[in-house]
């Protein structure tokens, strides 16, 4: 999947909860492109969040938003054994997260990657193999496959 690499991806995650996640992934966001203001990643995020949670069910969450000084999408894995609370709609906890960053001028381009990485993670062989990947190779392998 473009916009995945393997320094995108936090085998383990430090967060416990939704607001220390969405710091985590914004410094992951920044770390991936130094251009990018980490606060301002969050804030996006946060924005997003108001409208309604995006832990989907299952353990997963898609936390997404735009940026105006993106070109291109940026996307960022993390996962948690412990497991992070994060108002998903099923109460339960968190163990698998993508993060979706899009530029605002590609919102078809935006949609079908939330579609496709939606549909990828509601095959249950897939998140258990995500679950248990030992490298961020393995992930972006297993993501790969949704491109």
């Amino acid at each position: 999947m473009t916009g995945l690499t393997e320094e995108g991806i936090i085998l383990e995650l430090k967060a416990k909860s939704k607001d220390e996640l969405l710091h985590e992934l914004a410094a992951a966001a920044q770390r991936l492109r130094p251009d990018l203001q980490a606060e301002a990643v969050r804030r996006v995020l946060l924005e997003r969040e108001q409208i309604g949670s995006t832990g989907v069910g299952g353990g997963i969450a898609i936390p997404h938003g735009r940026l105006a000084e993106l070109q291109n999408l940026l996307i960022c894995f993390g996962r948690s054994a412990k497991g992070i609370t994060y108002e998903a709609k099923d109460r339960l906890p968190v163990h698998l997260v993508v993060m979706i960053l899009s530029p605002e001028n590609m919102a078809g381009e935006y949609l079908q990657t939330l579609g496709r990485i939606s549909r990828l993670l509601k095959d249950e062989s897939v998140r258990d193999k995500l679950l248990q990947a030992a490298s961020p190779k393995t992930v972006q392998q297993l993501f790969s496959r949704a491109a």
